[in-house]
C-alpha cells in the first residue's frame, strides 16, 4: 500500500468516528429507558472513601430497615441450613410481640421498708426462698416510692383527727367513721363507674376476680353460715359498702338523739333517784375512782348514749375502709388514678394519698388499726411517718383507746 492510500483510510476512519459515538449514545439511553442496561457504565468519575462512606449511607437509608433487617435474617438461615423456616416463622410471631416503638416506663427500684417482704410477699406454699428477687413474685408498686408518695393538699392532719375538747369521744369517732367512709366512697367512684363501650367498671370480677391487697393479701367474706368465701372484689366492696352504710344510719348503732338519763347512771340512790324509793347501799370508794366507775359498767360512748358495741363497730369500719384502700392502691393505682388529673397541680394519685394519710392519721392515732391489718401498706406509711405527713403524735398512737374491763 502507497502512503497515499494509507493517508485516505486514515481520514475515513477519523471521519466516522463521530458517527459510531452517536450511535453509540443514543444506543445506550435507549436501554436505559427500557430498564435493558443491565450492567453499571464502565468509567465515571473517581469517588474518594469519604464519598463512598456516604454513598452507602444513603444506599442503606434508601433500602429501609425492613430490607436491612432481612439481610441479616438470610444469613442466619444459611447459617442454620433452615432456608427461609426462621423468616415465616419470624413473619408468624411478628404480631405477638411487642413494637420496639412502644413506650415502656421504667421500673423504679422498691422503697426499703421493714414491711417490704410481708407486702411483696413469698411463695409460702412451697417455702421456697432462694434470694428470688421480690420483682419476680410481685409487680413494681410504684406507691410504694417516695416519689410517688406526694399529697395533693399541704398542712398538718392532726388538727383534723384530734379529739376537740367539749366533744365526747364517741362523738367523735362517730363522726370520723361517718367522714371517713364519705372520703373513701367518693375515690370508689373512680372504679365503679361503667364504661359505656364495654359495659362494665373498671373492677368487675374478670379484673379483679377475688378482693386482695397484692399477692401476699386476700380478703374473704362471711356467708349466712358464718363460713369465710372469697368473692371478687366488686361484689366485696358492694358488701362492705351495705354493711357501713346500714351501720351509720341505724339509730340503735349510731344514735343522733340526746341521751336520756336513766336509773342506772347514778352511783347511789336516794329519795330523788328515777324509778327508787330508798336509798340503794354500794361499795366503799376512794376520791381518785373516776364516777363512770361507780355508775357501774363503762364503755367508749356510753355518755353519748352509744351502745356497748359501738366501739367494736367503729373499729371494723376503720378496718373494713382500710381493705378498700389497700385494694385501691394494689389493684387501681395506674388504672384509673395515675391517669386521672383535674387540670391543676393535683392529680388523681395525689388525691388518693391525701385520702388516705388522713384516714391512717386519724386510725393510729386512737389505735383503731392493728399492725396486722396495716402490712399491705406499711412501706408507705413509713415513707409518710418519716416525712412527717402522718403527726408523730398520730404515728404513736397518742390517744390509743383502752376499752374499760
Amino acid at each position: 500500500m502507497s502512503i497515499l492510500e494509507y493517508i485516505v483510510v486514515l481520514l475515513l476512519f477519523f471521519l466516522s468516528l463521530p458517527v459510531r459515538n452517536a450511535q453509540t449514545a443514543r444506543r445506550r439511553n435507549v436501554m436505559r429507558i427500557h430498564g435493558m442496561n443491565q450492567s453499571p457504565p464502565r468509567g465515571g468519575p473517581i469517588r474518594t472513601r469519604r464519598e463512598k462512606k456516604v454513598l452507602s449511607k444513603r444506599e442503606m437509608y434508601r433500602r429501609g430497615p425492613m430490607n436491612y433487617r432481612q439481610g441479616f435474617n438470610r444469613q442466619s438461615n444459611k447459617a442454620n441450613g433452615n432456608g427461609n423456616g426462621n423468616a415465616n416463622q419470624q413473619k408468624g410471631t411478628s404480631s405477638q410481640n411487642s413494637s420496639p416503638t412502644a413506650y415502656t416506663s421504667p421500673i423504679p427500684s422498691l422503697n426499703t421498708s421493714t414491711s417490704s417482704s410481708s407486702v411483696l410477699g413469698s411463695n409460702s406454699e412451697n417455702g421456697s426462698n432462694h434470694g428470688e428477687s421480690s420483682l419476680d413474685s410481685e409487680p413494681t408498686k410504684f406507691f410504694f416510692r417516695e416519689k410517688y408518695a406526694r399529697l395533693g393538699v399541704k398542712g398538718n392532719f392532726m388538727p383534723l383527727a384530734a379529739q376537740p375538747k367539749n366533744v365526747d369521744l364517741g362523738e367523735w369517732l362517730a363522726h370520723q367513721a361517718v367522714e371517713q367512709y364519705r372520703l373513701v366512697e367518693a375515690l370508689l367512684q373512680c372504679i365503679q363507674e361503667v364504661d359505656s363501650n364495654t359495659g362494665l367498671a373498671i373492677c368487675n370480677p374478670k379484673s379483679c376476680p377475688v378482693m386482695s391487697a397484692g399477692r401476699s393479701h386476700t380478703y374473704t367474706w362471711l356467708n349466712n353460715d358464718k363460713v369465710p368465701i372469697k368473692v371478687p372484689a366488686s361484689q366485696y366492696i358492694s358488701l362492705v359498702q351495705r354493711w357501713i352504710v346500714g351501720k351509720i344510719h341505724d339509730p340503735k348503732a349510731f344514735p343522733t338523739d340526746n341521751p336520756t338519763g336513766s336509773a342506772t347512771t347514778y352511783a347511789s340512790g336516794g329519795l330523788n333517784t328515777p324509778g327508787a324509793s330508798v336509798p340503794i347501799a354500794v361499795g366503799p370508794t376512794t376520791l381518785s375512782t373516776p364516777l363512770s366507775t361507780l355508775a357501774g359498767y363503762d364503755w367508749v360512748g356510753k355518755k353519748s348514749g352509744f351502745p356497748e358495741s359501738f366501739f367494736g363497730d367503729c373499729k371494723t369500719c376503720f378496718r373494713q375502709i382500710f381493705r378498700l384502700y389497700a385494694h385501691l392502691y394494689h389493684s387501681h393505682w395506674v388504672d384509673p388514678f395515675w391517669h386521672l388529673t383535674n387540670g391543676t397541680n393535683s392529680n388523681g394519685w395525689t388525691d388518693l394519698n391525701s385520702c388516705f394519710v388522713h384516714y391512717i392519721s386519724v386510725a393510729k392515732l386512737f389505735g383503731l388499726l392493728s399492725e396486722k391489718d396495716t402490712e399491705p401498706m406499711q412501706p408507705l406509711i413509713d415513707i409518710w411517718t418519716a416525712n412527717g405527713s402522718i403527726p408523730a403524735d398520730a404515728a404513736n398512737g397518742a390517744c390509743t383507746i383502752v376499752p374499760p374491763q
